[in-house]
């Protein structure tokens, strides 16, 4: 067996090493500025949280998932106690966003639908029956975001 290369041999490739997650993480986080808070895609994700909790949604959540999530900005989640009142909820929210002068990129709102969904590209509002939300559990699959608060400050 004859070991040697001959000239038109093509070069033997050196394994490149595969990076570790930290290794990607901390390359990844190293160049990326911190995010400001507020600006105007936290305050309408504020004001359908709002808007969610008169209308009598509860468990009301704000997710600021900048820098995670690739398609939007903020998650607003919250549930509702029928498919009309959830219906009516997401109404609501379209109205808001297009006083603003905005529009829904796209609405999930089909008869008998237990999770509901508005795309406002830089806000996406989920709204789900209660069990339907414990089986996606939308919290824990976006558990490093920040949570934002929402809620009113009560008038002295």
């Amino acid at each position: 067996m004859n070991n040697a290369t001959t000239p038109n041999d093509p070069p033997t490739p050196t394994p490149t090493p595969t990076p570790t997650t930290e290794q990607f993480l901390t390359k990844a986080t190293a160049t990326t500025p911190p995010l400001e808070r507020g600006g105007p895609a936290e305050a309408l994700a504020i004001e359908l949280a709002r808007l969610f909790h008169d209308d009598k949604c509860t468990d009301v959540v704000v997710l600021d998932v900048r820098g995670m999530s690739p398609l939007t900005d903020y998650l607003v989640v919250g549930s509702g106690s029928s498919e009309r009142q959830m219906a009516s909820v997401l109404d609501h929210a379209v109205e808001i966003v297009e006083k603003r002068g905005g529009e829904a990129f796209g609405i999930t709102k089909d008869a008998g639908t237990l999770w509901l969904i508005a795309d406002f590209v830089d806000v996406v509002a989920h709204l789900f029956e209660p069990n339907t939300r414990a089986v996606y559990d939308i919290e824990m699959l976006w558990g490093d975001a920040r949570r934002v608060e929402w809620e009113r400050t009560p008038k002295a």
